[in-house]
């Protein structure tokens, strides 16, 4: 007897996997533990053994799809000395697992019936309603084809209109609540599988709230700015895929061969058709007043090749993944088709925007005297407060100032600096001073420690995770570099780039954001020369980079000349450091940075 292999857990957070390749073909016979396919997550390739040996009776995706977890994979026969459900049934005893994997597979036939025509559908209903509102018979003027796919979403059952709940998943380890930033949906919008409904904003960072399903949006139960509960409703949803028969006990699935029939059927009709339904919509659109929103279509149609990655990187851009044209292999996309796609799409966009209106005159600006606004301290904002306050008054901190000389720093830097752009390798003073800092902190140990709350036990730490201050959109945010000591310069370089982009996005992940054992603060890219920084508990040092200053300073023969100059100040835990470890340490440091050949001859 058949039965179905569901995708197991593939990883923490992972829902959903590229089906890569198959390793097996329909029919064929496998043993247990034997590879069956190769899939692609978010962070790597993960081959699925079987489960036990059998033949290969159904493939429920074709290479290039997108596989859910916890959904069937593929359909096998088990041979003799498995137990089926039929077999446990004939005993009296019902498998749990077996009704599982059977309520899943109906789930997921349901919406495979349903997407690849939500276009079709959606012109099909509108010329119902409409033509039942004006008494009319326009269904019967459509072309032959037309009524053929719709004759087949006759045969389909109809939405019971039935909606459900999305709970608002984890979102962040020890995240129990998060604040509505925006909605990106509003009720009554029909919206996509995987499409961005809401902007929510943790302790840590940005986060936003994909679609587990196609449906449309029956009630956001948040307004923007409230909070909303993890693992509580955030907003209701009818699937596209909700059916029930009239007694309410969900009818009877078709076989998995009869939806795939009938979805071809529908993609047939809408290929060939889509133009007119679009007219017909229009048209009667335009008698009634209604906006129809149209759907976005797959190329060719067909589903576009790309990975979870690459369709995050979609996503964040606002573009449709489908109409990406790829370079890969049978189309597949890339990361990078999708960035040149937004780009050429941004430039469209400008050269379609219409001339500069006239400014508006002076007299229709309004002045506001004396007004206020309260609003409430939210998110990574309330989060740095009571950090802050909590690192001020149980840590008392000292701050020691010293300037650096990085002219010749800044000179080996400009040679540099165009030689790695050809790289995409953004090379700035921040790896530099990184670097150092890992080599000075292998001289004093001390200054990569923290000490426990009631400072009775100090933890020295091998690693180097150097954290660095942003100001993001959302508040200050501190991701650290792990293991500096490890790291060359220029990797250091990528890193920073990429942490300091997420930061300024305000989407680092967790994991960049904790186990920091000293802090950078460059306040120096904005201005200013001294700050006393307070320090990232709990780490026991911070400094603060102030700008470069071209000023005069003299040369040992006595002479005046100009010297590129940095202010820089630390703050540090007097209850571990004292005056003298953090000015011995500065002085290794700076040694290193206003001699950069000798930092060089110093990489390990």
């Amino acid at each position: 007897m058949s039965i179905d292999f569901i995708l197991p857990d593939i990883g923490e957070g992972i829902v959903e996997c590229e089906l890569v390749e198959w390793l097996v073909a329909e029919g064929e016979k496998i043993e247990e533990d034997q590879p069956i396919a190769d899939v692609m997550t978010d962070k790597a390739l993960v081959q699925i053994p079987a489960m036990h040996a059998g033949v290969v009776d159904k493939l429920y995706y074709q290479q290039g799809e997108i596989a859910k977890v916890h959904e069937p994979l593929f359909a096998m026969t088990p041979f003799d000395g498995y137990t089926t459900s039929a077999d446990n049934e004939s005993n009296g005893v019902v498998s749990m697992s077996e009704t599982h994997q059977g309520a899943s597979l109906a789930k997921q036939k349901t919406n495979e019936s349903v997407k690849g025509s939500q276009l079709l559908d959606a012109g099909l209903n509108l010329l119902d309603s409409l033509a039942s509102d004006e008494g009319t018979s326009d269904e019967q003027q459509t072309d032959e084809p037309l009524d053929s796919a719709n004759q087949v979403a006759a045969n389909e059952p109809q939405s019971a209109g039935i909606s459900e709940d999305f709970i608002l998943p984890d979102i962040g380890e020890g995240i129990v609540e998060c604040e509505i930033v925006e909605w990106l949906v509003a009720e009554g919008d029909v919206i996509e599988e995987d499409q961005p409904v809401a902007d929510v904003m943790t302790d840590k960072a940005l986060v936003q709230i994909p679609a587990i399903c196609a449906g449309t949006v029956v009630k956001l139960y948040y307004a923007k700015g409230d909070i909303a509960k993890v693992h509580a409703p955030l907003f209701a949803i009818a699937p596209s895929g909700n059916v029930e028969s009239g007694n309410g006990v969900s009818g009877n699935i078709a076989s998995h061969d009869e939806k795939k029939e009938k979805e071809k059927l529908l993609e047939t009709a809408n290929e060939n058709h889509q133009a007119d339904v679009q007219s017909a919509i229009a048209t009667l659109a335009g008698k009634s007043n209604v906006q129809i929103a149209s759907t976005d279509v797959a190329q060719n149609g067909k589903k576009a090749l790309a990975s979870p990655a690459v369709r995050r990187v979609a996503r964040e851009l606002d573009i449709n993944i489908h109409q990406v044209q790829g370079s890969g292999k049978k189309g597949r996309v890339y990361k990078e088709d999708v960035i040149r796609f937004s780009q050429v799409k941004v430039e469209q966009e400008h050269a379609t925007q219409p001339q500069t209106s006239q400014p508006e005159s002076t007299s229709s600006k309004s002045t506001t005297v004396g007004g206020k606004r309260v609003e409430a301290i939210r998110g990574v904002k309330a989060a740095m407060a009571k950090a802050m306050v909590d690192s001020v008054t149980s840590i008392p901190h000292f701050t020691y100032c010293e300037e650096l000389d990085l002219t010749e720093l800044i000179a080996l830097r400009q040679q540099l600096k165009t030689q790695y752009a050809k790289q995409n390798v953004k090379l700035t003073l921040m790896p530099f001073f990184m670097k150092a800092m890992s080599m000075a902190l292998a001289e004093y140990p001390l200054m990569n420690t923290q000490v426990n709350d009631d400072c009775s036990e100090i933890t020295y730490f091998e690693d180097h995770n150097i954290g660095m201050a942003v100001d993001s959109k959302i508040g200050l945010l501190v991701p650290n570099v792990k293991q500096a000591q490890t790291k060359s310069i220029l990797e250091l370089a990528l890193d920073i780039a990429r942490l300091t982009e997420q930061a300024r996005a305000g989407r680092v992940n967790r994991e960049d954001l904790t186990g920091g054992t000293i802090s950078i603060s460059n306040i120096g890219a904005i201005g200013g020369t001294v700050a006393t920084p307070i320090i990232n508990k709990p780490e026991v040092a911070i400094v603060a980079l102030g700008k470069v200053q071209k000023l005069p300073r003299f040369n040992e023969s006595g002479e005046v000349e100009a010297r590129e100059i940095m202010q820089i100040s630390w703050s540090g835990d007097h209850r571990v450091i004292d005056g003298g470890t953090i000015a011995r340490f500065t002085n290794a440091w700076k040694a290193l940075l206003e001699n950069p050949n000798r930092m060089l001859v110093n990489l390990r």
